[in-house]
C-alpha cells in the first residue's frame, strides 16, 4: 500500500507538471492575443485619432483657408462693387449736376432775353399806352378778333368807297373815337386820295352803320398828344391821340357842348383800339402814328391839287395836349369800363 500510494503519488507529481506544462501556453496565448489586439486598437484609435485630428485640422484649415479666401474674394467684389457704384453714382450726380447747370444757365439766359425784349419793347413805345392794353381773356370778347371778322368788314367798307370822289385807298386802320363827352367808340377809318372815311361798323351783324365822309382839302390842322380834362373835372383819360379839325372858324355851340349825341363838331379824335397788343397785325392796323403821318401826307396833295377858295391851304400839326371838355361824366364812365361802344360778347346779348 505504500508503494502503491507511492506510486500514486508519484504519478501525481508525474502528471501535475503535464498539466501545468499543458495549460500554461493555453493561458498565454489569450492573454497575447489580448494584448495584441489591445495594442492594435490602441495603435488603430491612435492613428485613427491622429488621422481624424489631422483631417479635422487640415479641413478646418482647408475651410479656413477657403472662407479666408472667400471673404477676401467677397470683400475684394463687394469692394470693386462699392466702387463701381460710388464712380457711377458720382458720374450721374455730376452729369446730372452738369444737366442741372446747363437747363438752370439756359432757363436764366432766356429769362434774361425775354426781360431784355421786354425792356426794348417798353422803351420803342409810349408808357402812357401800355395801360390801355386788357388782359387777354377780355380781348378774346371782341368779336373784331373772330376769325374771318376783320377781313369781312374790311371788304364791306371797301366797297362802300367812291373811286370817282375819294379816289383810290392809301390805307386802312381799327381805332376808337373819343366824342365831346369822352365816349369811346368803335370806328374804321380809310385815307383815300381826297378823303377822310369814318365807319361805324357793327361786328355783329356784318354792317356798316354809319359813314363819314371827310375832304382832305377841308383839314386844316392836326394835333397830337395826350388828352387832358378842365381843372374842375373828375374825369382822366391815359395815353395819346390824334385830333384831326377841318373848319377851324367854326367853334361848337352850347347845346352842343351839352348834347351827348351831338355830331355837328368840327372835328373827329381817335386813340388806339384796346385790341392792338393781340399781335402784329393789329398793332400795325391800329398805330395812331402811321395814321397821322399818312393823313398829313394825303391832306397835303389834297390842298396842292384842289385848294378851297377863301381859306388858307396848308395842314398846320401841333403837338400839345388834347383837350375834352367833360366834367363829371358818369355816363362816359359807365360806357368806357364796361366797352359799351365796342362790339363784343356780352353773354346772351351783344351789341
Amino acid at each position: 500500500m505504500a508503494e502503491a500510494e507511492g506510486k500514486a503519488a508519484s504519478s501525481d507529481e508525474q502528471l501535475q507538471p503535464v498539466s501545468v506544462s499543458s495549460s500554461g501556453p493555453e493561458d498565454g496565448q489569450p492573454a497575447a492575443r489580448t494584448q495584441s489586439t489591445e495594442e492594435r486598437v490602441e495603435a488603430g484609435g491612435a492613428a485613427r485619432a491622429e488621422s481624424t485630428g489631422e483631417r479635422v485640422e487640415a479641413g478646418g484649415a482647408a475651410r479656413a483657408e477657403s472662407t479666408g479666401e472667400r471673404v477676401e474674394a467677397g470683400g475684394a467684389a463687394r469692394a470693386e462693387s462699392t466702387g463701381e457704384r460710388v464712380e457711377a453714382g458720382g458720374a450721374a450726380r455730376a452729369e446730372s449736376t452738369e444737366e442741372r447747370v446747363e437747363a438752370g444757365g439756359a432757363a436764366r439766359a432766356e429769362s434774361t432775353e425775354e426781360r431784355a425784349e421786354g425792356a426794348a419793347l417798353l422803351a420803342n413805345h409810349d408808357p402812357t399806352s401800355v395801360t390801355l392794353a386788357l388782359d387777354p381773356f377780355k380781348r378774346r370778347k371782341f368779336f373784331v378778333l373772330r376769325p374771318g371778322t376783320l377781313n369781312q368788314a374790311i371788304k364791306d367798307v371797301e366797297a362802300l368807297v367812291d373811286k370817282e370822289v375819294d379816289g383810290s385807298i392809301h390805307g386802312i386802320w381799327l381805332m376808337a373815337e373819343v366824342d365831346h363827352w369822352n365816349n369811346e367808340k368803335e370806328r374804321i377809318v380809310i385815307i383815300t386820295d381826297n378823303s377822310l372815311l369814318i365807319f361805324k361798323y357793327d361786328f355783329v351783324m356784318f354792317n356798316c352803320d354809319q359813314m363819314q365822309r371827310i375832304p382832305l382839302n377841308f383839314v386844316d390842322r392836326i394835333t397830337h398828344g395826350t388828352f387832358s380834362f378842365p381843372r374842375r373835372s373828375i374825369l382822366q383819360r391815359e395815353g395819346e391821340g390824334v385830333r384831326v379839325f377841318w373848319d377851324r372858324l367854326r367853334e361848337p355851340s352850347f347845346t352842343s357842348r351839352w348834347n351827348p349825341f351831338a355830331t355837328d363838331y368840327p372835328f373827329n379824335t381817335f386813340t388806339y383800339h384796346p385790341v392792338r397788343n393781340t399781335d402784329d397785325m393789329f398793332t400795325a392796323l391800329c398805330d395812331i402814328h402811321n395814321f397821322r403821318v399818312q393823313l398829313l401826307d394825303a391832306a397835303q396833295k389834297a390842298h396842292a391839287i384842289k385848294p378851297v377858295p377863301g381859306k388858307a391851304n396848308g395842314v398846320l400839326v401841333l403837338n400839345q395836349h388834347i383837350e375834352i371838355e367833360a366834367y363829371v361824366g358818369l355816363m362816359s364812365f359807365l360806357g368806357n369800363q364796361n366797352k359799351l361802344g365796342y362790339c363784343m360778347a356780352r353773354g346772351n346779348l351783344g351789341f
